[in-house]
């Protein structure tokens, strides 16, 4: 198990859960992000924030530090 913030674009996810239950923590589930989802690491920014995941039929961008709150186990 790794937290999302540390894949590598190209590489396939399952959301296991979040590290914390605050704020952000409710926002990620508003954005379809739950435990269970598959989601795939499409790019990193030029700078390396944000971030670019694919969940289902949706692309979001998310900076490193609401990432590393998203605990995910990585899929073959």
């Amino acid at each position: 198990m790794t937290s999302l913030d540390k894949m590598s674009p190209g590489q396939r996810a399952r959301v296991v859960g979040f590290t914390n239950d605050g704020p952000i923590a409710r926002r990620l589930v508003e954005l379809g992000i739950m435990p269970g989802r598959s989601l795939l690491y499409v790019r990193d920014a030029p700078l390396r924030d944000p971030l670019e995941i694919k969940i289902g039929t949706s692309f979001l961008s998310l900076r490193r530090f609401e990432a590393s709150l998203v605990a995910v186990e990585l899929e073959d």
